[in-house]
C-alpha cells in the first residue's frame, strides 16, 4: 500500500511540474512574441546580392597588385629579387617571384 502511495504521488508531481512548464512558457512566449514580418521583395534582393558578390569575387574586383624589391643575401652572393604582390579583399597576399638577378 505504501510503495503504490508512494508511486501515485510521484506520477502527480510530474504531471504539476509539467503543467507548470508549459503555463510558464506560454506566459513568456506571450509577454515577447517574436514577430518577423517581411514585405517586398526580399528573395530577388538575396539573389541580386549574391549575384554581385560572385561578379565580384570572379571578376578580381577589390584585388590590387604591387611590386617590390628585395636586396637578398644568401651565403656570398648577393641577390636583388623582384616580387609581384597580390593583395585580397579579405587580407591575405599572395607573392609571385618574377625574377631573380645577381648583384656584386
Amino acid at each position: 500500500m505504501r510503495k503504490i502511495l508512494t508511486l501515485l504521488l510521484a506520477l502527480a508531481s510530474f504531471g504539476f511540474m509539467g503543467s507548470w512548464s508549459e503555463t510558464k512558457g506560454n506566459a513568456v512566449t506571450k509577454a515577447n512574441p517574436q514577430i518577423q514580418i517581411r514585405i517586398g521583395r526580399r528573395r530577388h534582393y538575396d539573389r541580386d546580392r549574391d549575384r554581385y558578390r560572385r561578379e565580384y569575387r570572379e571578376n578580381g574586383y577589390g584585388i590590387w597588385n604591387t611590386t617590390e624589391v628585395r636586396i637578398v643575401h644568401d651565403g656570398w652572393r648577393t641577390y636583388r629579387d623582384t616580387y609581384q604582390v597580390r593583395h585580397f579583399p579579405d587580407g591575405r597576399t599572395q607573392w609571385i617571384l618574377i625574377s631573380r638577378d645577381r648583384v656584386y
